[in-house]
């Protein structure tokens, strides 16, 4: 059925039934919001651990390290594993964020800045940013289930017949060099890629896989709530490993059978000897450039400042006992995936020697290679490897579903409809949930391709991160930086470039905007008997500057931009910046850097020549902020911080500047012992990637 066999299909309806029946026991037990939107804030560290790990895997994290590992070597593991660097961060900031003691994050700006429309812009702006985020695990596990059940020839329409004919001229027109087309000829290559993605002849249909998902998470969530979404995140945990390693052995042994050899050294010598040198560098190489030291570190940097803003963090945390479970499953859930993520990279690898010459669309390959691994097993391995899928969707949805469920429930509904009863709100909830998960059901239709949009994933939040972070540490910060930040940085980065080119549709063909780095030749190295040439020279092709989404040439060869226009970089050739000299990771770095300035550069302008908030508003707040969560939480907590409410200077002690407007505090033993551990595990983890790329079987 569908291209599984019986034992994929138990697997499959075994997990479906396994989650609906998750959903139906915790709506039993489910009646209040703090019950529904945050599970009581009763979970301990190894349902943190879990749910954390569920909130930070998803199916764009396989799909697309596979992705950006098949076109740049090991150096494509950082799609996925730049968060690495955050670790340290994420040990400090999480008992922050359980010390708010907040519902929603969009509490956050009404507490801080004493403003309710600021919370509902927020929940607005976050809505937008989370069904990106999410569409993109749609996107993935569609692509996923393509690949896995392609129908055989003899079934093709004709309609299929002659798109394949489309794809296979494709094919021969990208072994051309690119600086060797004509305009004519690169009209059709933009034309033939946008068409290829949907080349894979599959009994499922994208948009079949994305909306029976968002069915099943419909039923399984928004039945149950925060408690379904955790205990849901524990079977996720177990499916995820097993999706991690289980392409690796049957991908050794696929090499060992095409090119001789036994056992997995004698394959991953393989390995090393077939496929270039250049595709084992972790920070790229002149002939692989997008994953640069440089870019990645910017990327890290902006990463590591958004992800703590987006509000999925602050339910996590929140959802905690106290403290001590918030950082420990944070942090422990968060090492978990970058393992995985190695795993991810090194299925890449082997995919990319087995099919680099057979395979069209890079987003394909992960369904392909479990189709190709695991099917001739016959064992429920593929059906197992798609629960593995699932489960990281399902996880992932119901933990931003209830987020976002949460976030329009409190902070822009019920400013508007105050007074109603608990059982109303959750209800509100609930159809809030259904409206969320539709929506990036429906924007994941619109896509194909996943890379572009994981790197706007990564940025959106930047409008909010300094509102944030400044309010949080800065008592100066006031409500007209803040306010001023947010818009001025939304305006500039996504409002303005957006509307431009709906109002001036003739921007798109604008050459001034056309501009494209200049191409460059780099030498590739191969190992002697890898039946590559040594030395071989490589072009890389020009990239678009200023357009989200490169350029494409219609049948005139005229160059038309797609996406949104990058007006800062525009800025900056305008004062005489020649970007065209840069690698295309050198512009982006740049641009990258500008969106981590601007929000901060801002409010701090605007906070230090304008009045300070009231008083009695900030006071409030940071004595919240310096009052420790008890251990267990529940009514000791709150007795505690009712006592030191009382007081403005209670706690002061703890702030390692007392008389200024920084809100530093000192660390106690946990803070600075899990501090130093964390930095650990991060270099641990990048000591366990380079031994596993350089590792040759010899």
């Amino acid at each position: 059925m569908f291209g599984f066999t019986p034992l994929d299909l138990i697997a499959i309806a075994a997990y479906v039934a396994a989650v609906i029946g998750i959903g139906l026991w915790a709506r039993l037990r489910t009646k209040t919001q703090e019950q529904y939107f945050l599970g009581g804030r009763s979970f301990g560290k190894v349902i943190q651990a879990f749910a954390s790990f569920g909130q930070v895997v998803t199916p764009d994290g396989p799909v697309g390290v596979a992705t950006t590992t098949f076109h740049n070597g090991i150096a494509g593991v950082w799609s996925s594993l730049l968060f690495v660097f955050c670790t340290p961060l994420l040990w400090i900031a999480s008992p922050w964020l359980r010390r708010l003691r907040i519902m929603t994050m969009g509490d956050f700006y009404v507490e801080r800045y004493g403003s309710k429309r600021m919370a509902a812009t927020y929940a607005i702006f976050a809505a937008i940013g989370m069904m990106a985020v999410l569409s993109a695990g749609y996107v993935a596990t569609a692509m996923t289930t393509m690949a896995m059940t392609p129908k055989p020839a003899v079934s093709w329409t004709p309609e299929e017949r002659q798109e394949d004919t489309r794809a296979i001229e494709l094919a021969q027109l990208e072994r051309t060099d690119a600086a060797q087309y004509s305009p004519i000829e690169r009209a059709r290559l933009a034309e033939l890629r946008r068409q290829a993605p949907r080349s894979m002849f599959s009994w499922l249909s994208p948009s079949a896989v994305i909306w029976t998902t968002c069915l099943i998470t419909v039923l399984g969530a928004v039945m149950g709530g925060l408690a379904a979404a955790f205990y849901t995140a524990i079977l996720q945990g177990c499916c995820v490993l097993a999706l991690s390693v289980m392409l690796i052995p049957f991908g050794l042994a696929k090499i060992n059978q095409l090119y001789g050899g036994h056992g997995a050294g004698a394959a991953l010598a393989t390995l090393h000897a077939r496929l270039p040198d250049d595709y084992f560098r972790i920070f790229g190489s002149p002939a692989l450039p997008d994953f640069t030291w440089y870019y990645v570190l910017a990327v890290a940097a902006v990463a590591g400042l958004t992800a703590v803003t987006q509000p999925n963090q602050l339910v996590t945390n929140a959802a905690a006992r106290d403290e001590s479970a918030a950082r420990f499953g944070m942090v422990s859930g968060s090492v978990a995936k970058r393992i995985c993520t190695i795993l991810w990279a090194l299925g890449g690898l082997i995919a990319t020697l087995l099919y680099a010459g057979s395979i069209r669309n890079s987003d394909l390959v992960w369904g392909h290679a479990a189709r190709d691994l695991l099917g001739p097993v016959n064992c429920g391995l593929v059906g197992l490897m798609l629960v593995g899928m699932l489960s990281a969707l399902m996880a992932v949805s119901n933990s931003l579903m209830l987020t976002m469920s949460g976030l329009i429930t409190a902070n822009l509904y019920r400013p508007l409809r105050p007074g109603k009863s608990e059982r109303h709100y959750v209800a509100v909830g609930r159809v809030a949930g259904v409206f969320f998960l539709v929506g990036s059901a429906l924007i994941a239709t619109q896509f194909d391709t996943l890379f572009d949009l994981l790197k706007f994933t990564w940025e959106f939040f930047t409008v909010f991160s300094a509102a944030f972070w400044l309010g949080l540490k800065w008592r100066r910060a006031n409500r007209p930086g803040a306010w001023t930040s947010i818009l001025v940085t939304a305006a500039v980065l996504y409002v303005i470039p957006l509307g431009l080119p709906v109002l001036f549709p003739g921007l798109r063909s604008s050459p001034t905007l056309a501009l494209e780095t200049y191409p460059r030749s780099v030498t590739r190295t191969y190992r002697a008997g890898s039946g590559g040439k040594p030395g071989q020279a490589v072009l890389l092709p020009p990239r678009s500057i200023f357009w989200s989404q490169g350029l494409s040439s219609n049948m005139a060869g005229q160059q038309i931009g797609r996406g949104y226009p990058y007006l800062d970089l525009l800025l900056l050739q305008a004062v005489g910046f020649d970007l065209r000299r840069n690698v295309s990771a050198g512009n982006e770095t740049i641009r990258i850097v500008i969106r981590l300035l601007l929000p901060f550069g801002i409010l701090f302008a605007v906070a230090s020549l304008t009045a300070r908030d009231d008083d009695g508003l900030i006071d409030r707040f940071f004595v919240k902020m310096r009052t420790r969560v008890s251990a267990g939480g529940g009514a000791a907590d709150s007795a505690k911080l009712a006592l030191a409410l009382q007081d403005p200077n209670h706690f002061r002690e703890t702030k390692l500047f007392p008389d200024s407007d920084w809100e530093i505090y000192r660390w106690n033993r946990e803070d600075g012992a899990g501090f130093a551990f964390a930095i650990g595990l991060v270099f641990a983890i990048l000591g366990l990637l380079k031994v596993a790329v350089s590792y040759s079987g010899r």
